[in-house]
Parts: C-alpha cells; sequence; structure tokens
C-alpha cells in the first residue's frame, strides 16, 4: 500500500511539473545579458486575475540585503527580495502584455510582454519596451 501512495505523490509532482512547463508561471533565473551570469530569481505568478513577477532570490550574496532607492512610493527603500517587477500583465493569445516590467538597477519602468519561447518552454522571452524601442532577455526556468 505504502508503494501505492508513494507512486501517485510521485506521479503528482511529475504532472504537475509538467504542467507547468507550457506556462509563464513559476520560477525564473533572470541572465544578465551584459555578462551572461545569473542574478535572480524571479517568481511570475497571477493575482486578482493579473500576472506579476517579484523577486524572490538574489543569487549575489553581496546584493540580497540591498532595497529600492528607485521605487516610488510605497516600495522606496524597501528590500528587494519580495519586490514585484511584473506588474498587471494579461494574457493576450500566446503572450503576456498590458503591464509593466521595474528594472531596480536602473530605476527604469518599461511596458512589458512576455511569452514562452516555441522552440525551449523552460525559456521565457522578457521584452521591456519604450515606443518602438526594446530589448527582450531570455530567462530560465528554476
Amino acid at each position: 500500500m505504502k508503494k501505492h501512495i508513494t507512486l501517485l505523490i510521485l506521479l503528482f509532482f511529475a504532472v504537475s511539473t509538467q504542467a507547468q512547463q507550457g506556462t509563464i508561471f513559476g520560477q525564473w533565473k533572470t541572465i544578465d545579458d551584459e555578462t551572461g551570469e545569473a542574478m535572480s530569481i524571479i517568481e511570475i505568478y497571477k493575482k486578482d486575475g493579473k500576472v506579476f513577477g517579484k523577486i524572490i532570490d538574489i543569487l549575489n550574496p553581496a546584493d540580497r540585503d540591498k532595497t529600492c532607492i528607485y521605487c516610488k512610493g510605497e516600495d522606496y527603500n524597501k528590500p528587494l527580495i519580495g519586490l514585484d517587477i511584473i506588474k498587471n500583465l494579461e494574457k493576450d493569445d500566446d503572450e503576456y502584455e498590458g503591464g509593466t516590467i521595474f528594472d531596480p538597477e536602473k530605476g527604469k519602468e518599461y511596458k512589458a510582454k512576455l511569452w514562452i519561447d516555441e522552440d525551449d518552454k523552460n525559456i521565457l522571452n522578457v521584452r521591456g519596451y519604450i515606443a518602438f524601442l526594446f530589448r527582450t532577455q531570455q530567462w530560465i526556468r528554476s
């Protein structure tokens, strides 16, 4: 009987992991497009029908205690860990858009678009843009 329960639990986790691979939801490792180094882990989640993303870990131990000196309002000087940097995206076909992404290192906010890479479900394309100027990063499923 214990073997059956263990097998059911393992099957549940395998199905849950497989189901999440086709979605933007979950944890993603951000990659610095200048250095190629992993920087942080972002958790993308849904709240009140909209999509958000918050920093849940900063990989460089020296940066873990940093606060948001560029944030405005209630987020000013709050810890970066726990900060929502992606806000208010909505699903549009296979993409999520209509919200913003905030770069806490530069203090800039951009319109945002996210989508799963069609060739690799473990890559999330993250685009920040102003008018017709944009930059796209690829984040890796964590």
